[in-house]
């Protein structure tokens, strides 16, 4: 069907409307504007969730060069109610690691299943507690992945219990001249691995024994922690150490990406 030649002005008389036919006409305006209005409103939401979602995540990926070391790992860490039965701890650092890449940081098979989301930055840290009994290192990778990707690592980890499997433990950040010094890989007594899906960040920790001893069998923390274990990594509190440090330090890392999103520079 073509365009036709605009119609002329009728000449007609105009008629008077009848009231019930004007308040059709209204109420047909009036729900027309509605639909309208609803429409336009969910755009302009889906968009604005979409950018949030957006820019959050772009934080949180750069937060590793964004924001100094001590606020990502603080000097002093207060723990109330972390270690067993509730009893209060406090972790003082006592290392930091140069930000580095991934080479060499994780035990070959851990590294391969970490691939698939990259490795932009590696952060770490060791912490060694109250009693300078048990040392902790505590690790934030800054991946490459998009949400998509970390969802899909997230969703792996989970449903094939990943974080409980010792042959995928994180390493430990040893540094000389500490209470740390010794804190090699058979030194590794119990461990916990966070996959994040709102941030581009693998948070982990691994725990041991400040005086060096080797450990025939580390314990993950989610098992470590719970009621009835009698492993001596769960008897000594090295679970609570390993996931109470990596939960505080989660929280910081989370309190940072609100901070910046919210503050952008």
């Amino acid at each position: 069907m073509s365009f036709g030649e605009p119609e002329a002005f009728s000449e007609r008389p105009w008629h008077r409307v009848g009231p019930r036919t004007a308040a059709a006409a209204a109420c047909l305006v009036l729900g027309l504007g509605l639909i309208g209005g609803a429409v336009t409103g969910s755009w302009l939401t889906d968009d604005g969730a979409d950018d949030a979602t957006g820019d959050h995540f772009a934080t949180a990926g750069a937060l590793w060069h964004n924001v100094p070391v001590d606020q990502l790992f603080p000097p002093t860490v207060q723990g109330t109610g972390a270690g067993p039965g509730g009893a209060d701890r406090t972790w003082t650092r006592i290392a930091v690691a140069p930000d580095t890449g991934c080479a060499h940081a994780f035990d070959p098979l851990l590294a391969k299943v970490l691939a698939p989301v990259g490795c932009r930055r590696l952060l770490r840290a060791t912490y060694i507690d109250a009693t300078q009994s048990y040392v902790t290192t505590v690790g934030l990778l800054f991946t490459k992945a998009d949400p998509a990707a970390m969802a899909a690592l997230a969703h792996r980890f989970r449903t094939e219990r990943l974080d409980r499997r010792a042959d995928l433990m994180p390493r430990s950040y040893a540094a000389k001249g500490t209470a740390a010094a010794g804190f090699g890989d058979e030194q590794r007594a119990s461990w916990t691995v966070s996959v994040l899906t709102d941030a581009p960040v693998v948070a982990y920790a691994v725990s041991g024994w400040a005086d060096g001893r080797s450990v025939d069998t580390p314990q993950p923390a989610a098992d470590a922690v719970s009621s009835g274990a009698t492993t001596a990594p769960a008897q000594a509190g090295l679970g609570n150490e390993a996931q109470g440090l990596a939960d505080r330090i989660e929280r910081r890392l989370r309190q940072n990406i609100g901070t910046a999103t919210e503050n952008p520079s």
